[in-house]
């Protein structure tokens, strides 16, 4: 009785170490947070001699032009910046899924991008796009073409260029692992189907390889919904609002504005539209497996 009482508890006893870390780390921060939004609260008072305000921070933000134009911003980065690079990474991927010669050079190539620090990026890009000295605008007036105000109208497009050049290499990783690890009695059954190339991914590899693209597309969702270095040293925002993320305009709310209690709501609003797209992506991903459960039962219904 008491060794079976034992082997209960003995999980209990291994998760505890996590578990406190986890509340230390993670729960308290984020109930700290959430406390501060509904104070008046600048760097200079201890929360506990702030004054509560209720929702006011949100109501405020919510009629604030700015952080709804930053809000914008962040939403057209995140979704052309991802689709970019699930095009390219899971192209690339299919291309290379082949025995070549060296490839396990072209895949530590392919990797050094996402290696570089994000303030290295950031510089490296901005250096490229300056108007006058740039390489990117050297090459184009060497070719006899003008050159491109990168950093100015442009900005938004330059700054989705650089990141679609350092985590493209991410998706491309992933889902070459993903490929490699299907498994071989699928292709072969329809390689002797006589089933092309192009059906092969579109209804062989693309459909097995789904849980994990779904996986790897909310990872760099959740991440680009976040990216601050780059654009601060690339762009620091502008011109005007034109590159301000939420990352960036909380970071500034805090600490140029002085303003905790905002930055804090303008924070909770950035988690609950992760939280609803991570929702969301696991919510299709659920429907995907019934969807996929139900056409084996068919099949195996019909044989």
């Amino acid at each position: 009785m008491q060794t079976a009482a034992i082997n209960r508890l003995a999980p209990y006893v291994f998760i505890a170490p996590a578990a406190v870390i986890m509340v230390i780390a993670l729960v308290y921060p984020l109930g700290y947070m959430i406390y501060g939004s509904f104070r008046s609260w600048d760097p200079s008072q201890k929360i506990s001699e702030t004054e509560f305000v209720g929702f006011s921070n949100y109501v405020q933000l919510a009629n604030d032009p700015a952080f709804l134009e930053s809000l914008s911003v962040t939403l057209r980065f995140a979704f052309v910046v991802v689709s970019i690079e699930m095009i390219l990474g899971v192209g690339l991927a299919l291309l290379l899924d082949r025995k070549i010669r060296g490839m396990s050079v072209l895949r530590t190539l392919f990797i050094l991008p996402m290696m570089i620090a994000p303030v290295v990026v950031g510089l490296m890009w901005r250096y490229m796009y300056h108007p006058t000295v740039g390489t990117i605008n050297r090459f184009l007036k060497s070719l006899g073409f003008e050159g491109v105000d990168w950093l100015g109208a442009n900005a938004l497009t330059s700054v989705i260029i650089a990141d679609v050049w350092q985590w493209t290499p991410f998706i491309f990783i992933l889902s070459l692992a993903a490929l490699q690890s299907l498994p071989q009695s699928a292709l072969e059954a329809s390689r002797i189907d006589g089933a092309t190339t192009l059906q092969q991914i579109f209804y062989i590899k693309l459909p097995l390889m789904m849980p994990v693209l779904i996986v790897t597309c909310l990872l760099r969702l959740i991440d680009a919904f976040k990216v601050l270095e780059v654009i601060l040293v690339m762009t620091e925002g502008g011109p005007g609002l034109s590159t301000e993320i939420l990352a960036l305009r909380i970071s500034r709310t805090a600490t140029e504005f002085r303003e905790l209690g905002v930055a804090a709501a303008m924070s909770n609003y950035l988690l609950i539209l992760l939280m609803l797209l991570t929702v969301a992506m696991f919510a299709f991903t659920r429907i995907q497996e019934v969807r996929a459960r139900r056409q084996q039962a068919l099949i195996g219904a019909e044989n």
